[in-house]
């Protein structure tokens, strides 16, 4: 697993938007708005092989563990949808970077709309850890 760094590499794969958004934020006021570890949802175990990946959401009061071949986006929202976090996903932006895939979601849940990121070894991960990244930033 690779844990999300603030580096060139990752602003440029950044959405236009998104870069025009974080123009004057400073390293940490980007980590605590786009990459939400605290929050109602964490991810606890991850395992992915080829196109099948199982992963374990720590909630409030339980575990969930989702196990899915194919779409991690299609998984994650309905397993979020479940359990009462209805988010959806308004554009999705996913790009390889030198320290791993970069993934940027804009994302709407209650209302509120906004960007989540967030980087790992493989596509799968990466777009699990935005989306979890994202109900825990519009879920405050």
């Amino acid at each position: 697993m690779t844990l999300l760094t603030l580096d060139h590499a990752l602003l440029a794969a950044a959405p236009a938007g998104l870069r025009a958004e974080l123009i004057d934020i400073d390293p940490a006021e980007f980590l605590d708005r786009c990459t939400r570890l605290d929050g109602p949802v964490t991810l606890g175990e991850w395992s992915c092989s080829g196109t099948d990946f199982t992963v374990t959401l720590e909630l409030t009061d339980h575990l969930r563990t989702v196990i899915a071949t194919g779409s991690p986006v299609a998984a994650m929202t309905s397993a979020l949808y479940d359990e009462g976090y209805p988010l959806e996903i308004l554009q999705f932006r996913q790009r390889r970077t030198e320290a791993g895939t970069a993934t940027f979601v804009l994302c709407e849940f209650n209302g509120r709309r906004g960007w989540a990121a967030a980087m790992a070894d493989n596509g799968a991960e990466s777009t699990v850890r935005a989306m979890i990244a994202g109900v825990n930033l519009l879920a405050r």
